[in-house]
């Protein structure tokens, strides 16, 4: 994933400090952005919304939430940060007792997005052609778009994400995480203890997969290319991969106390002590899939078998 660096235009470019906010301070500003540009954005806890527009600007409308210290826009028409910053006194995150902050941008279609948020919701929705991070702790994630490549990375919240994208990146540690779209190149899938549902549009398919989890379960429906390498590991959670009739792979499994499932397969146990391991051709067997697990589950289906 391309860095969203913005340390040129930063040093190049004037900072900007609004007034001290008053209780819902209205919040109306806008700077001129290339259509291709990087746009930064940390708010702390609130609401962050992202729509596209056909301008060469980001327009900031919204509310500072009381408590606030002041909303700081950085840099120039090529890289702008938007930051709600806060009395440093307020509590580790610089949040403390402020009231929500309110950012509703509109942004060039094909910018770069860099987003951070504690506590406040993320919603993208339009935006196409440009690299996305989004990292949030609590508060929830929901991006429709389709970003070449986009990270989105949470520990409580929820993810919500609808992608047409290359490079596709979820991580999470108890939140939940549901992914669709039209998923064509790689996937990366975390979790510690929240269930991650992928559904991609079977008229892509997906060149690698790997998937990691805990006690999280991780199901993925999606449709592979020829040759494509799918690796996924968990310990107690359960892991499930749902492919269409006319998958090519050879698949390999094994488990030290879960159970393993795959069309046509025969499990093998040792004769003594535990673990067991299987081994299936889907199709030509052009890819490979390989499944591994301490406790939990891992099965293949395959559409009519």
């Amino acid at each position: 994933m391309r860095p969203a660096t913005l340390a040129l235009a930063l040093a190049l470019g004037p900072t900007l400090a609004l007034p001290p906010a008053r209780a819902g301070t209205p919040i109306d500003e806008s700077r001129p952005l290339a259509i291709d540009g990087t746009l930064g954005i940390e708010n702390v806890k609130g609401r962050i919304e992202v729509r596209a527009w056909d301008r060469a600007e980001v327009r900031i409308t919204g509310t500072l939430g009381e408590g606030a210290e002041r909303l700081e826009i950085d840099g120039s028409s090529r890289a702008i940060e938007v930051r709600v910053r806060h009395p440093h006194r307020t509590g580790m995150f610089g949040g403390g007792r402020a009231a929500p902050t309110i950012l509703l941008l509109q942004v060039p279609r094909r910018v770069d997005l860099d987003i951070d948020s504690v506590s406040a919701t993320v919603d993208i929705e339009g935006l196409a052609a440009g690299d996305w991070r989004i990292d949030s702790v609590s508060g929830d994630v929901r991006a429709v778009g389709a970003p070449r490549e986009a990270a989105i990375e949470t520990v409580s919240g929820r993810i919500d994400a609808t992608l047409n994208s290359d490079e596709v990146a979820i991580a999470t540690v108890s939140g939940d995480a549901r992914l669709g779209g039209r998923l064509a190149g790689e996937l990366e899938v975390e979790t510690v203890s929240g269930d991650v549902r992928v559904a991609a549009n079977p008229a892509a398919r997906l060149r690698r997969v790997s998937g990691s989890a805990v006690s999280g379960a991780i199901t993925l429906q999606a449709a592979l290319a020829p040759g494509a390498q799918v690796d996924m590991e968990s310990v107690s959670g359960d892991l499930t991969l749902r492919l269409p009739a006319d998958t090519s792979a050879q698949v390999e499994a094994s488990s030290f106390s879960g159970t393993l499932a795959a069309p046509g397969a025969r499990v093998e146990r040792p004769e003594h002590g535990p673990g067991s391991q299987l081994r299936a051709q889907l199709g030509a067997g052009q890819g490979e899939i390989t499944l591994e697990t301490f406790s939990g589950d891992a099965r293949v289906v395959v559409d009519g078998r």
